[in-house]
């Protein structure tokens, strides 16, 4: 499953991120809302994890303009926020769901599992390209109907490509996304 963390907390951003990679999902990550919004207006996801408050564009506001273009993937907000009423304005604003920090991370996984079987096959569809088809939820891949193993890197490749398939990819984007390894040239 591709999932995207929009958290400007880098050190819960990487915790979160390393704990969902461990799980077999597809990690995409934004420090700010409005990096969000791009990632999230550009590329698929199957799933949304959102802070309340982010710099330039705060997640309450990313969660209602997505949802008034009609983004339909699930969103869940992580937040230090903790009222009823902040609760009941991010559900109102968009969001599936609402955790608060601090949170458990058995509980965070609960929560994207419930997501997922509430959201329905629609996000977590078989990917196909050619004769290969993959299948997020289980992480099996067919190629001319014929089941074949895949090491969990190269999954992750195999998923990453389909899901940009007719998109140039960069060397960097590949390595960032599948390997989790952050290039910097200085």
């Amino acid at each position: 499953m591709k999932i995207l963390i929009v958290e400007d907390d880098s050190v819960l951003a990487q915790f979160i991120r390393k704990g969902l990679q461990e799980e077999g999902h597809v990690i995409d990550q934004a420090a700010n809302g409005e990096e969000g919004f791009l990632l999230a207006s550009t590329y698929s996801y199957d799933l949304l994890i959102l802070d309340v408050m982010l710099p330039q564009l705060d997640g309450m506001e990313l969660c209602r303009r997505l949802r008034a273009k009609g983004y339909t993937t699930a969103i869940l907000f992580l937040t230090a926020r903790t009222s009823i009423q902040d609760k009941v304005t991010g559900l109102d604003h968009g969001a599936d769901d609402y955790l608060t920090k601090p949170f458990a991370f058995a509980e965070l996984l609960a929560r994207i599992r419930a997501l997922i079987r509430r959201v329905g096959p629609h996000t977590l569809r078989r990917l196909k390209a050619a004769d290969l088809e993959i299948d997020p939820s289980s992480r099996q891949v067919w190629r001319a109907g014929n089941e074949i193993t895949l090491t969990n890197k190269e999954y992750s490749l195999l998923e990453y490509l389909i899901r940009n398939k007719n998109r140039v990819l960069t060397r960097t984007a590949i390595i960032e996304h599948v390997w989790d390894i952050n290039y910097n040239p200085m």
